[in-house]
């Protein structure tokens, strides 16, 4: 009979402890990627909306996360009704871990007290995989043997479906939402050369976590100035670790922002960007307040795009402006 161990992800990264309660990628400028947390935000403006990150965690630490994540998404209209859709794919890498993560959205809206509600479905695919091939556990390891069945010595390698749902308000001057990704919390069997449950070989299994997200963001013109307040805020849970993030950013001109932010009994945040007519690029840094700063200078995240204005009007809606005279 197969025997299914549950591999955790602390066996590949347990110089990060941290991150063992971290299914979906940690971004400081989740305000610029929201799709990827919940797809409801898919279709909030006008434009096809492209988003672009990179993001290197704890920097001067092994093993520490790397993620890089695409998103697009715009609004449409059919029969007369408003739809947003969307696609985001994610790939991360943490200690002998690699997470891919593709997902398409379909987004349904009406308009109600004076803004916009969307529900929303996201559908994709969760891949794990884990290099057994470069396991190694020094002499004397108090913690692990050599002869462990629970650490694969070979690639393993596996692909499940992956369910997401969420909800968005859009209002004039703020919006907010709720969702759920890793809906069924789905079980990743990996397998490989030691993987094979038809041969009764060990099975390895990595479980994707439930995990609820609220998310709460603001624009407030500041009157009679070119300024804008940013403010923003998320809370995630999974239901084993919970934890809050605020965000404080100030706009001028709709051309270049700064903020200041902090991540709860994690890090102390800094954020600079700019636009340039549709191009955007934003910078953050995290400082550790934890016990990692004394092994990390800090983390890097870097976020760029480019929207395109979108005719959703129902006269000359095929007509578009060439991106050469834009």
């Amino acid at each position: 009979m197969t025997r299914r161990i549950i591999i955790s992800l602390s066996l590949a990264a347990a110089a990060i402890a941290p991150a063992a309660a971290q299914t979906d990628p940690q971004l400081t400028q989740y305000y610029e990627v929201p799709t990827l947390f919940n797809p409801a935000a898919v279709g909030r403006t006008d434009y096809l909306n492209i988003r672009g990150a990179g993001r290197l965690q704890w920097v001067g630490v092994d093993n520490a996360p790397k993620t890089y994540l695409l998103t697009a998404d715009m609004p449409l209209k059919l029969f007369g009704k408003r739809f947003g859709v969307g696609v985001t794919a994610m790939t991360e890498s943490i200690g002998l871990y690699k997470t891919l993560a593709i997902d398409a959205q379909l987004a349904y809206k009406l308009r109600r007290w004076g803004g916009e509600f969307t529900g929303a479905l996201a559908i994709g695919m969760y891949d794990q995989s884990f290099k057994g091939s470069e396991v190694y556990i020094p002499e004397g390891d108090d913690y692990h043997q050599d002869t462990d069945e629970a650490i694969p010595r070979s690639d393993i390698h596996g692909t499940a479906l992956d369910l997401g749902l969420g909800l968005w308000y859009t209002h004039k001057y703020w919006q907010a939402g709720l969702s759920c990704t890793h809906l069924t919390s789905p079980s990743i069997k990996m397998g490989g050369d030691e993987g094979n449950s038809s041969t009764g070989q060990t099975e390895y299994e990595f479980q994707a976590r439930r995990t609820l997200y609220f998310t709460a963001m603001g624009n407030i013109p500041v009157r009679n100035t070119l300024f804008e307040l940013l403010p923003s805020l998320l809370v995630k849970s999974d239901f084993t670790f919970t934890t809050a993030e605020v965000m404080a950013r100030g706009r001028y001109n709709k051309f270049l922002s700064l903020g200041v932010g902090y991540r709860w009994d994690d890090a102390i945040v800094a954020t600079v960007a700019a636009e340039i007519k549709n191009f955007y690029v934003g910078y953050s840094f995290d400082y550790s307040t934890g016990g990692i700063r004394s092994a990390s200078s800090g983390s890097h995240e870097i976020v760029a795009g480019y929207r395109l204005k979108l005719n959703m009007g129902e006269k000359n809606r095929n007509r578009h402006k060439s991106v050469r005279i834009m």
